[in-house]
């Protein structure tokens, strides 16, 4: 009897780290590696070019309107995926309360291959361009408010001096 109570401690010890980890990493920003960004360019007919010369652009055609000036999330969603409703409703009201900023929402059904380029494995996942429409980082999991802030600060684009907290 007690090795199972003992048992049973740790799986719950175990499983509440876990799932402190896991609330811990939702919606942090992380910037983009040099290999992140050299394999998000390598295509099954030819190698990924050196890491040094890619750099991971989105054109206004893939996004569908014009990157911001200070910073664009691309956030990539589906359809039934409530986190993807909440992030939606931060970072719109984000891009809306600071020019310069902008938001767009891509379904992952529509943009298989930007899914594939970029290695989405779960939704929403953010990611976060610089001016120049570079990706320069992303988030995976519900985005709040203070994440959002973060990135841009990450970016040196932190707008009307907000700061995260």
């Amino acid at each position: 009897m007690p090795m199972r109570i003992e048992l049973l401690l740790a799986v719950l010890v175990l499983a509440g780290a876990l799932g402190w980890w896991w609330s811990w990493r939702n919606g942090r920003f992380t910037a983009v590696s040099e290999r992140v960004a050299a394999v998000a360019h390598e295509t099954d007919d030819a190698p990924a070019p050196p890491a040094s010369t890619v750099s991971p652009r989105l054109t206004p055609q893939e996004l569908g309107v014009e990157p911001g000036t200070r910073a664009t999330f691309v956030q990539l969603s589906s359809e039934v995926c409530a986190p993807c409703r909440r992030t939606a409703v931060v970072l719109s009201a984000l891009a809306s309360d600071h020019p310069g900023v902008v938001h767009v929402e891509l379904d992952v059904e529509q943009n298989l291959e930007l899914v594939r380029r970029f290695h989405v494995l779960r939704t929403p996942t953010v990611l976060v361009l610089g001016p120049d429409a570079t990706v320069r980082g992303r988030m995976s999991g519900a985005v709040s408010h203070h994440h959002a802030i973060a990135s841009l600060e990450s970016l040196g684009q932190c707008p009307g001096g907000a700061r995260a907290h």
